[in-house]
């Protein structure tokens, strides 16, 4: 299936790990031109996604070394490093960096690429949420919350940028490996007494075991495959929707 990606220029947010890095993957192998924007150092694009003039002035360079984008991934995200049940676990202070980042970070994304993008009159973007924003996961509160924010935006986005021809969905992971759930695992596991805790792995395992109808792990790759798709010219008729990649995890719920 020829998914007409090749020679397109791609933006991925958060894409130096994890499914952001899955994504840049799945992209560079359908032959787009990806541009991959992260806090990490060794980024070829540094960037801060909670700071709008260095957002801003990404989207200048990558244009400039690319050309203009026309495919957006935003994956860039954070938690709160906390275990958060029952919420006042956490303090207040918890919230604003996690909210900046999630919500202000989608938010700073969308302003300093869809200006082109309808202009253009082409464009296709996909965000990055959670089941956790669907079901109000107590696990970390700051971040469900933001992950919800993040649906609702780019159902928002979706309805502004449909009459430019420009296509907006989220795809909703579910319980994937990555660095941010085994620092939930952390955040737990500490919590525990000594008889309750657990390693990541027998952690992870119970948990899918009691929560996930296909009883298994969720991979990078899964979310990057769907992600691809609605990116691609076969969901031309697809905007507004919020898929899930869960195992069936939200069903169950």
């Amino acid at each position: 299936m020829d998914l007409e990606l090749n020679g397109r220029v791609a933006v991925v947010t958060g894409g130096a790990s994890g499914i952001g890095a899955a994504c840049a993957r799945a992209l560079i192998g359908e032959g787009c031109r990806v541009a991959v924007w992260d806090v990490a150092p060794d980024s070829p694009f540094q960037v801060d996604v909670a700071d709008f003039d260095i957002v801003k002035d990404a989207v200048v360079k990558t244009e400039a070394a690319l050309g203009p984008v026309e495919l957006l991934v935003h994956a860039a995200a954070i938690g709160s490093g906390k275990f958060g049940f029952p919420f006042t676990n956490l303090e207040p202070s918890d919230w604003p960096r996690v909210l900046d980042v999630n919500i202000m970070g989608a938010v700073y994304v969308a302003h300093a690429v869809c200006p082109g993008m309808a202009e253009r009159k082409r464009g296709s973007m996909v965000f990055l949420a959670s089941v956790a924003g669907q079901i109000g996961s107590q696990t970390d509160p700051p971040y469900s919350a933001s992950k919800a924010a993040n649906i609702n935006f780019a159902q928002c986005l979706a309805k502004d940028m449909a009459p430019h021809g420009v296509r907006v969905n989220t795809v909703c992971p579910g319980m994937v490996k990555t660095p941010l759930n085994q620092s939930v695992w952390r955040a737990w596991n500490a919590r525990q007494p000594a008889e309750r805790q657990r390693t990541y792995e027998e952690w992870a395992g119970e948990k899918i075991r009691a929560t996930t109808p296909l009883g298994r792990w969720q991979a990078p790759e899964d979310i990057a495959d769907t992600v691809v798709f609605l990116l691609s010219a076969r969901a031309s008729q697809i905007t507004g929707q919020t898929i899930n990649v869960d195992g069936g995890f939200v069903m169950h719920s």
